[in-house]
């Protein structure tokens, strides 16, 4: 599989100038260097991105379900918009990622690094977020429904509107978080 031209042909369909969208599902990319790369609407479900380096790279509205991203590094990655269900991100860095409306039902993050991300409009039901540090992250209006927080760390962080109904938190660490009477 030749990665380089993949996305280089990726990065002409999204410029529409031909080429032809990235299909990466199922590829093994474990350890793979994508830094800065444009995988926007990519499809790398089922993906082994094991230790990948992943920073600055735009995965907005890209298809990773199923992928697994355990300690993969996405520092500076865009993932708004990015179908994450099901996907293992387990310890995982994704302190200040934009996660905008990106769908993680399912997921594991369990001791993700979530401080400061952008999770606003997130689909998050039944995502494993177990000792999980969302400090200072934007949970406005996400969907948190069934999901598992315990031990968690909320510390400072946004809730207004967000569906936390039937969601385990247990032991989590709320101090300072905004939230609403509904949430």
């Amino acid at each position: 599989m030749d990665i380089k031209h993949i996305l280089e042909e990726h990065v002409k369909w999204l410029n529409n100038e031909g080429g032809q969208r990235a299909n990466l599902a199922g590829a093994d990319l474990a350890g793979a260097n994508l830094t800065g790369a444009n995988l926007a609407g990519a499809d790398l479900t089922g993906a082994n991105l094991y230790k990948a380096n992943l920073t600055g790279t735009n995965l907005a509205g890209a298809d990773l379900t199923g992928a697994i991203l355990y300690k993969a590094y996405l520092k500076g990655a865009n993932l708004k918009e990015t179908n994450l269900s099901g996907a293992h991100l387990h310890k995982v860095d994704l302190a200040g990622v934009n996660l905008n409306r990106a769908n993680l039902e399912g997921a594991n993050l369990y001791k993700a690094y979530l401080i400061e991300a952008n999770l606003s409009g997130a689909h998050l039901y039944k995502t494993n977020l177990t000792e999980a540090n969302l400090s200072g992250a934007n949970l406005k209006g996400a969907n948190l429904k069934r999901a598992h927080l315990s031990q968690a760390s909320l510390a400072g962080a946004n809730l207004v509107g967000a569906n936390l109904t039937e969601a385990n938190l247990t032991g989590t660490n709320l101090k300072g978080a905004k939230y609403d009477v509904s949430s």
